[in-house]
């Protein structure tokens, strides 16, 4: 009786054993799976807001940039541009431009891009 007690013992312990070590192998190949990186929003080039200048419509500015991802339904005068990446490694990245209108025309800009040097240039001059 002893005999059969102490080798079902062994046999949990050698089953825990295994599922332990099994769990552990499994949790190391973790750094091998495969993540994707996620984009979303636009995504702007300094190239991109260095062909904006003040006073050009939303139209204008619809063209060189496309479309905001987030337009304040209450207050049409601000565009917000945003972009992010969350990288599969866990490396994440984050852009946003913010565009104000006044009467149609572009005013201002502001966010994580460099303003143009011609910026205050309209185009028509």
């Amino acid at each position: 009786m002893k005999r059969i007690m102490r080798e079902l013992t062994l046999k949990k312990a050698g089953a825990w054993l295994f599922a332990s070590g099994l769990m552990l192998s499994v949790t190391a190949c973790s750094s091998w799976i495969y993540r994707i990186d996620v984009p979303q929003g636009n995504f702007l080039e300094q190239k991109d807001i260095d062909k904006l200048r003040i006073q050009m419509s939303k139209e204008q500015v619809q063209y060189v940039l496309g479309n905001p991802v987030a337009e304040n339904s209450f207050e049409d005068n601000t565009w917000h541009y945003f972009y992010a990446l969350k990288g599969g490694r866990g490396d994440n990245f984050e852009k946003q431009l913010v565009l104000n209108f006044q009467n149609g025309k572009l005013v201002k800009m502001s966010g994580d891009f460099d303003t143009p040097k011609e910026f205050n240039v309209p185009l028509d001059q």
